[in-house]
This record gives C-alpha cells, structure tokens and sequence, in this order.
C-alpha cells in the first residue's frame, strides 16, 4: 500500500522543495498526506478538465508541473478556473501536487535534461548553477550536438522533436549550430548566462519583443512557446513514477491544457 506521503517523499528527493523560486508553491496543495493512492494523473496544469479526466480514470492524485494555485485565494464562488479546479479537487477527494521549479532546477532528472534528451545534446551541466560548489543546481542547461548544424537543419530538427507549432527566433549568426543552451518555461532571465557561455542558441519561451534585441549579434535566441517548451516533463514524470511503484496505475494526461491555439 503506497500512501501521498510515499510518493511526495519519493518525488521530493529528486527535487527538494527547498529549491523552488520564492514566487513558487511546489508540494501538495489539497488532500492529506496518509491517503492511500489508488492512481495518478500527471499533466502539465491541474485544470478543472484534468481532474475531471482523473475522476473518470479513478485516479485520486494530479501531479502536474504549475501549480494550480500560485497566490491566496479569497473567495471560492466558482467565478475563476482556479477557484474551479480547487472546489472540484475537494469536493472529489482528489490530492493536488506541483512539482515546479523544484524540478527545473536540477539536472538529473529535471525538466531541461528531458528537453536536451529529446534533441540528443551531450556533456550536458547546469547553464547557471545556484552556487559554484553545487555544480547540478541552478536554471538552465547547456551542452553540445554531436555534429554542428546548419541553422536550417537545426530549426526543421527542433521543431520535429519537440513537437513546436511555430518557432520565433532572431537573425541567423555566420557560423553553424553546436553549442545549444536551453531553458524550459519562461527564461529570458538567462540570456546574458547563455552569451557568456558561448552557445550559438538559446531555447525557451515567453520572450518579449525587446528581449528578442538581447541576442545582440551574439547568439541565437528561440522561443518555441511555453506549453511546447514544457510538455515532456509529463513523459519524465510518468516514467519516474512507474519506474518506482507498481501498486497503482500512473496515467499520462490525454487533456491538452495549452492555453494557446495557433492558427
């Protein structure tokens, strides 16, 4: 019998909570720490329609990626999707766990090395570690392709593996791709790291038209969305998950929570 609290601790070894940004709220949100678990969702958002799916799998606990709830909620009348999803969550007995920034900001078995896998980099280390002494923790990831690459091929590669509906991207540099720094989610933060350390392309997503003047002739930088930077942390989850437990079914979301629709 596997208990939340089993599978919180399990999860929180690969990804403390004490790593999490202080805007974060990474760990459970709703459901108690000593009910049995009986099976689990794993998405990437925990929207009403995510636990609606885990009500019809018989699944007691979402894991997702964002937290559901990101700041107080004052009132619970239903008139917002997270006052939504919350009430649904309680009144089904359905526990809620985020695991956020936690999971970015390591390397094994964190977000971006799943990113770096699925483009097949090598030598990969954190991009900007948190303190020098803790080299596999910090934001970002940087590391190699086997083979240079025209821009051209890399671009038509990138948007293959990680399955991107569109990529925004700055002008082409006189030199092929090799160097590839990566950051899932909103990452903007991280362009002067990933100039410093000599990548020809920064990836992530939400840059602003601004940010995009950033690459200053020096880099690459490549905003393929955030919902497509961040999609295979399902996968990751799903297996790390079934690679521990065998008492209870672990189940990958078949909802598409991205807010964003391309045309």
């Amino acid at each position: 019998m596997i208990y939340i609290k089993d599978l919180c601790q399990y999860l929180e070894e690969i990804a403390p909570l004490h790593l999490q940004e202080s805007y974060d709220n990474a760990g459970l949100i709703t459901g108690h720490p000593d009910w049995e678990v009986k099976a689990v969702l794993i998405s990437l958002d925990a929207t009403e329609s995510v636990i609606d799916e885990a009500i019809s799998l018989g699944a007691n606990m979402v894991i997702s990626h964002h937290p559901i709830v990101f700041r107080g909620l004052k009132s619970f009348t239903g008139n917002h999707y997270v006052e939504r999803a919350i009430i649904k969550a309680l009144k089904n007995d359905i526990a809620l766990y985020a695991i956020h920034t936690n999971l970015d900001n390591v390397l094994i078995n964190g977000v971006n090395q799943k990113i770096a896998d699925k483009i097949v980099l090598q030598n990969c280390t954190i991009l900007s570690p948190k303190m020098s002494n803790i080299p596999d923790i910090g934001a970002g990831i940087i590391g190699e392709l086997a083979h240079p690459l025209p821009i051209s091929d890399f671009l038509a590669h990138i948007k293959k593996n990680l399955q991107c509906h569109s990529i925004k991207y700055t002008s082409h540099l006189k030199r092929p791709v090799h160097k590839v720094a990566i950051c899932g989610g909103t990452g903007a933060f991280l362009i002067p790291e990933a100039i410093r350390s000599g990548a020809d392309v920064f990836i992530t997503s939400d840059l602003k038209y601004h940010e995009f003047f950033e690459a200053n002739e020096q880099i690459i930088l490549m905003d393929i969305g955030h919902f497509e930077s961040e999609q295979f942390t399902i996968e990751l989850l799903f297996e790390l998950i079934s690679k521990k437990y065998r008492n209870f079914a672990a189940h990958c979301t078949k909802t598409n929570t991205n807010p964003v629709q391309y045309y």
